[in-house]
C-alpha cells in the first residue's frame, strides 16, 4: 500500500488515539514506556481511516485491511513527511522551507518570523515547540495546497539531532538564533553545542542554500566563516544602526527605532535579536519594513515566554518555560535594568548541565546576588548545592520544589513587587504564579 496515497486520502495525521476526530491516518509510535501500536485498533474504532503500526505488533496480525505494518513507525512518519515536503509545489516550484534552531529564542523567533511573513504569504509553521523527531514531521505534514512558505523549528539535545531533522525537512534557508550553554549533559561542552547547531549550516552549505546571519554575534559569524563560500544574508543591530530604547515603568516592553518606532509586547532587550531576525527574513521575502514592524507589534507572547503581567498585587515577568545558563544570565541582566521599588527573583534549577551544573548554578546565584534584590527564592537540588557552597544569605529562601515555594508564598505573601520567574521546564515554576 502506497503510504503517501493513503495520506493524501486522509489529509491529516495523528499520533494520539485520543485525538481522533474522524478520517485521520494514525501512527502508532513507540515511547519509553508504551507502544502506540497497541492503541491502533482503538484508533480505528474511534474513526481513524488507517493505522500505521509496528510489523511485530498484535495490531499487525489483526487482519484488518486498514492496518499498515511497517518495520519502524517513526521512520515511516519521517519518510512520509519528507516525501510530502518534496512533492509540495508553489506555482510549479518546490516549496521554500526556512529551518531554524538555536540555544535560546527559537520558538519566539519562529513565531515572529511567521507573523512577519504572514503579512504577505500563507505560512505553515511549527506549532508550539513541536521541534523534535516527532514534531518536525508532524509540522511538515500540516503543509497544504494553500501553503506558500514553511517555517520549521528544530530543537536538539544530542549531537546528531539537527542533522537528522535537516534530512527530514530539507531546508532551503537556515537561521541559528544563538549558541549558548544548554543540554551540556548531551552535548558535552559548549564546543559540542556549536558543532550540533552548526549541522544546520552544514546542510545549507552542502545543498547550496542560504543562511540568515546575525553579524552582531561573533560565535555565529565564526561558524559561518568556517564554512567557506556559504551564502549569507546578513543582519544585525549594529550593522543596521537600530536603537534599543530603554525600558521603564511607563514603557516596560522592548522598543526599537529603525528609525520607524517598533513597540513590541516582548519583555527584555535580549529579544531584540529575535526581532531583527524576523525583520531580516521578512525583508528578504519582500515584506515591507512598516508591515513587519506592525506585525511584530501585534505579536503577544504566551506559554510563559517573555511575558509581563500585572496582577492585583505585583508585576510579573514570566519566563518560566525553560532555562539554561545563557538565558538565565540574559534574564537577570534585563531584570537589572528594570526600574522598580521592590524586586524579587524566583529561580528554578537549570537542567541537563552534567558536570558543569554546580559551577553554572553558582555563577547564576552570584549574578542574582549582585543585583541587590529584595528577595531571591531558589527552587531545586542544584541551586541547593550552590547555596551550600557559597553560603546562605539573609535574602535567600531555598525550596525543594515549586510546590513548596507556592506554599511558602501563600503563607508569606509578596506585594508591591516586580517579580522575575524563571526556571527549566521540569521545575514547573508556573505553579507559583497563582500566589503572586
Amino acid at each position: 500500500m502506497d503510504l503517501y496515497e493513503v495520506f493524501k486520502q486522509c489529509g491529516a495525521v495523528t499520533t494520539d488515539s485520543r485525538a481522533i476526530r474522524g478520517g485521520e491516518l494514525f501512527f502508532g509510535l513507540k515511547g519509553e514506556n508504551f507502544d502506540g501500536s497497541d492503541y491502533a485498533l482503538k484508533a480505528l474504532e474511534a474513526g481513524a481511516a488507517y493505522a500505521v503500526v509496528s510489523a511485530d505488533s498484535e495490531a499487525a496480525k489483526s487482519g484488518d485491511l486498514r492496518v499498515i505494518p511497517v518495520p519502524d513507525t517513526l521512520k515511516a512518519l519521517q519518510d512520509l513527511a519528507r516525501e510530502h515536503r518534496e512533492r509540495t509545489l508553489v506555482d510549479g516550484k518546490r516549496l521554500t522551507v526556512i529551518g531554524l534552531t538555536g540555544t535560546n529564542g527559537k520558538t519566539t523567533t519562529k513565531n515572529l518570523i511567521t507573523k512577519v511573513l504572514s503579512a504577505r504569504y500563507r505560512v505553515t509553521a511549527t506549532e508550539g515547540n513541536l521541534n523534535n523527531d516527532i514534531g518536525v514531521p508532524l509540522s511538515l505534514l500540516k503543509i497544504n495546497s494553500t501553503t506558500q512558505l514553511a517555517v520549521i523549528e528544530m530543537g536538539a539535545s544530542h549531537p546528531d539531532d539537527i542533522g537528522r531533522l535537516c534530512v527530514v525537512c530539507e531546508p532551503d534557508y537556515g537561521l541559528i538564533t544563538n549558541v549558548g550553554k544548554a543540554h551540556l549533559l548531551g552535548f558535552g561542552s559548549l564546543d559540542g553545542v556549536k558543532k550540533a547547531k552548526g549541522q544546520l549550516y552544514d546542510y545549507i552549505h552542502t545543498h547550496d542554500g542560504s543562511i540568515f546571519l546575525n553579524t552582531d554575534d561573533p560565535v555565529l559569524t565564526e561558524m559561518a566563516e568556517a564554512r567557506e563560500g556559504i551564502k549569507r544574508i546578513e543582519y544585525g543591530i549594529a550593522r543596521e544602526g537600530v536603537e534599543i530604547l530603554p525600558a521603564s515603568g511607563e514603557h516596560p516592553f522592548l522598543r526599537m527605532r529603525f528609525p520607524t518606532l517598533l513597540e513590541s509586547r516582548l519583555v527584555g532587550a535580549y529579544n531584540a535579536t529575535n526581532v531583527m531576525a524576523a525583520v531580516a527574513v521578512g525583508r528578504h521575502f519582500g515584506v515591507r519594513l512598516e508591515d513587519a514592524i506592525r506585525a511584530i507589534g501585534e505579536y503577544i507572547p504566551d506559554n510563559n515566554r517573555s511575558q509581563m503581567k500585572r496582577t492585583a498585587r505585583n508585576i510579573l515577568i514570566e519566563d518560566a518555560y525553560n532555562a539554561n545558563p545563557t538565558s538565565m544570565a540574559a534574564a537577570l541582566d534585563n531584570f537589572s535594568l528594570v526600574e522598580a521599588a521592590r524586586k524579587v527573583a524566583l529561580l528554578g534549577d537549570m537542567r541537563e548541565l552534567g558536570p558543569d551544573s554546580l559551577r553554572e548554578h553558582m555563577d547564576i546565584l552570584r549574578k542574582a546576588e549582585s543585583l541587590s534584590l529584595d528577595l531571591i527564592c531558589l527552587v531545586g537540588e542544584e541551586f541547593g548545592k550552590a547555596v551550600a557552597n557559597l553560603g546562605r544569605r539573609t535574602n535567600i529562601q531555598l525550596f525543594n520544589t515549586s510546590a513548596d515555594l507556592a506554599d511558602w508564598l501563600r503563607e508569606h505573601p509578596v506585594s508591591g513587587a516586580t517579580i522575575l520567574v524563571k526556571g527549566s521546564r521540569g521545575i514547573q515554576m508556573e505553579k507559583v504564579l497563582p500566589e503572586l
